[in-house]
């Protein structure tokens, strides 16, 4: 969001001022926060708006705010010692407010507020709160406004109320709440302007009809701008959509299956179909484009420019850099010669844990936010269906090395996906072994910089690929 744009209110930056010390120490806990291992120099009120005073026995704020932090320069980059300020990222906090604490809630505290006009209040994560977060369904129940916040409903879907509230655990870059084991609302931690892929293609999809994804019973945005704010000024900051209670995650049903030595073509035949039919929805949902020579070259430059960049970060991917800029180079130079790519809005960020087996055995595919790191624009930009397919076939991979490295299990899955797509598609995406190897290698890319920043035991998975796309021996090599 432009920062020009926003003028924090006097009460915005009362109100934050109150916090700013508890929330310097709290944020960097927070698993969603993506700036750990940085100070904080600034944080900056967005906007705050009260849900529930704070004169009341237990106060609820929305807070949107800045965060400002130093970044160094990558290694290698000639530029050591200088200290850049890395780009703002903006959270949304839902913050409780008690006088006191009961004991229950002891694991959601920020602490306890000695100045300014929250001063005697204790805040927490209202989040952990039952209270709380049943007082943000009934916000959802009833469309309208509340300050810069503004809620919208499906009509004709019913949303009971009353129902109990409880977080999920296991999510790392946002959170969601579970009501009833009905419906689960996601709220989005770090907020761009722009609608959020997350709200705006499961809208469209319901609109055409398509049943893999569960269409959005609510949601909610934060208009900033100073008059009747567009779709492109508003933050989208969260959706509400149906619980597919008793639903397989596909990540831990794979495991589970390959641990037993039962197969999972079959499931991943059934993936692929499923794969292909949200991507038939969102291309007559939304415009297309073909990708000519200029647009292919982009394309190709960007992704060997974030090889330089995880090259520079991770040296373990230095020697396999030269053979992995040639799927690049392949790419560029078959866009030259004139084939007729087709980009489309995709799922962005694909993988075995973003899909859903309902206990019918019907697939469905969630989480269309794309990569959190990534900007929102280049986010909604339009991307050929290779993106998502590389997505799928790297997922395999990561399940093929869990625990014993079994790579003829990935290969029999990468292939009945592939299989699975072309029965919907009418394509099947190996005969685009160029476009497909390209999309495979800049994921690769990004898992080398991902496991190496956060989870380095994975990092020989992400290895192992870029030895078998390099060219370089064989995958099992590294396991």
């Amino acid at each position: 969001m432009s920062e020009a744009a926003i003028h924090p209110s006097a009460h915005a930056t009362a109100l934050l001022a109150s916090l700013d010390p508890l929330l310097r120490q709290w944020l960097p806990r927070q698993r969603w926060f993506a700036g750990k291992g940085r100070p904080i120099s600034a944080l900056e009120a967005v906007a705050a708006t009260e849900l529930l005073p704070r004169s009341a026995p237990t106060g609820l704020l929305h807070l949107l705010l800045r965060v400002r932090q130093p970044m160094a320069p990558p290694q290698g980059s000639g530029l050591d010692g200088v200290i850049a300020e890395r780009p703002t990222d903006c959270y949304q906090l839902l913050i409780g407010m008690r006088r006191t604490l009961p004991p229950r809630l002891a694991p959601a505290l920020i602490g306890h507020v000695t100045e300014g006009p929250l001063a005697g209040q204790t805040v927490y994560d209202a989040l952990l709160d039952p209270r709380l977060a049943g007082l943000l369904l009934e916000r959802l129940r009833m469309p309208g406004r509340h300050g810069v916040l503004r809620f919208e409903r499906d009509m004709d879907v019913e949303i009971p109320s009353g129902l109990t509230a409880r977080p999920l655990t296991c999510e790392q870059s946002n959170s969601s709440l579970v009501y009833g084991d009905t419906f689960i609302l996601k709220l989005f931690r770090r907020v761009q302007a722009g609608l959020n892929p997350d709200l705006e293609l499961p809208l469209e999809l319901a609109r055409k009809g398509c049943a893999r994804v569960p269409a959005p019973a609510a949601w909610f945005l934060a208009d900033l701008a100073s008059g009747p704010a567009t779709p492109e000024e508003s933050c989208s900051l969260g959706v509400l959509q149906p619980y597919l209670a008793g639903a397989d995650d596909g990540w831990e049903l794979a495991l589970r299956m390959r641990d037993k030595g039962d197969a999972f073509t079959g499931e991943a035949r059934a993936l692929g179909r499923a794969t292909a039919e949200v991507h038939a929805a969102l291309a007559a949902a939304l415009p297309t484009v073909t990708l000519g020579r200029a647009q292919v070259e982009l394309v190709a430059d960007a992704m060997a420019e974030r090889l330089t960049v995880a090259a520079q970060s991770v040296p373990a991917l230095r020697p396999y850099a030269p053979g992995l800029l040639t799927a690049f180079e392949a790419l560029a130079d078959l866009g030259g010669a004139g084939p007729a790519w087709k980009a489309q809005r995709v799922h962005g960020d694909l993988h075995l844990g973003q899909c859903l087996r309902s206990p019918d055995g019907e697939w469905s595919l969630i989480d269309f936010e794309g990569e959190p790191a990534r900007p929102l624009a280049e986010r909604r930009l339009p991307q050929p269906p290779a993106r998502d397919v590389a997505g799928m076939l790297r997922s395999f991979d990561y399940a093929a090395s869990h625990g014993t490295w079994s790579p003829g299990w990935a290969e029999e899955c990468r292939a009945a996906y592939c299989s699975g797509y072309a029965e919907v598609a009418g394509r099947d995406p190996r005969t685009d072994p160029v476009l497909l190897r390209a999309h495979e290698t800049d994921k690769a890319v990004y898992e080398v910089l991902y496991e190496a920043r956060h989870r380095p035991d994975w990092l020989p998975v992400p290895l192992a690929a870029v030895r078998r796309l390099a060219g370089d021996g064989s995958a099992d090599e590294a396991h």
